[in-house]
């Protein structure tokens, strides 16, 4: 983007959801004559031509909206602008009042864009891998889920074709730094800084006093087959793709060709983030007598 022109936005939301409709009124009107605006309230309707005229991506919403954005932005380079009408907001960094603060900073081309690495998953079946049943890019991560009748599985792991582990649990999460803050942490994995280039491979209630997460290169291939599973084993991405597995299926995990990229907000940290919502470090409250 030159530095004398107006920056080229498309702006992402579901009107049908919460407030998301009057923020991107308010924020449009505050763009006026400040941004050329693509208006497209739904990312399934934005084609890949558009996605080339622009500079940026203004998603609102929750975390769970830009996720869904960004696995579609993510082959097209555009940064994605995140703002916060959900809960906790880890990549929904902004809100309506921050952004029209950071505003000048997109005009003149100074605003902090992070690159963020994202994992692709494929499924295909142990006698014929060159078919695959599934295919999917993930910000967050790639996780198997026992799934009725909520039997425990047994899951079989390799870390680049060398047997690591044998899994009996409720399932198993593997996740970027990014998704590192999400169902890892639920699960009792280690927070990892967003910046890093690593994978967690996490463990769901698995069934053994020494079974602990562990982090690998993020140039590693996971392959982790299912050697008894339930009829609802799912193996799901972001939580919001999902394809059901079989006896013998090989769930494929390795870190994908293209990043995403976001744009952070300089208000506050991840690390601020974390203290403010999850109450990260928090000092014991000690009773005064």
């Amino acid at each position: 983007m030159a530095k004398s022109s107006l920056p080229r936005l498309v702006v992402f939301g579901d009107p049908k959801k919460g407030h998301v409709a009057e923020a991107i009124k308010e924020f449009t009107d505050f763009a006026q004559g400040k941004a050329e605006i693509i208006e497209s309230y739904r990312i399934e309707n934005c084609t890949a031509e558009i996605l080339k005229k622009c500079d940026f991506a203004i998603v609102f919403g929750g975390d769970g909206s830009i996720i869904s954005a960004a696995r579609n932005l993510s082959q097209s380079g555009v940064p994605v602008i995140g703002v916060n009408l959900g809960k906790l907001g880890f990549l929904a960094e902004f809100s309506v009042g921050e952004l029209k603060e950071f505003f000048p900073r997109l005009t003149k081309g100074t605003a902090p864009i992070e690159k963020r690495m994202m994992l692709g998953c494929r499924v295909f079946s142990m006698a014929n891998k060159s078919r695959e049943k599934f295919c999917s890019a993930a910000i967050n991560d790639v996780f198997i889920t026992a799934g009725p009748p909520f039997r425990t599985i047994e899951l079989k792991m390799s870390v680049d074709g060398q047997p690591i582990a044998g899994c009996v649990s409720d399932g198993l999460v593997i996740s970027t730094p990014t998704g590192s803050t999400a169902y890892n942490l639920s699960a009792g994995g280690p927070i990892l800084s967003p910046k890093m280039e690593a994978m967690v491979i996490t463990p769901i209630c698995p069934h053994s006093l020494s079974f602990r997460p562990i982090v690998i290169n993020a140039d590693s291939r996971v392959e982790v087959v299912g050697v008894r599973v339930n009829e609802g084993t799912t193996v799901s991405i972001d939580g919001q793709v999902s394809c059901r597995l079989s006896i013998d299926d090989v769930v494929r995990v390795e870190r994908e060709s293209s990043d995403f990229l976001i744009v952070n907000n300089p208000l506050r940290t991840r690390w601020d983030t974390l203290a403010t919502k999850l109450n990260w470090a928090e000092k014991p409250k000690y009773k005064i007598v």
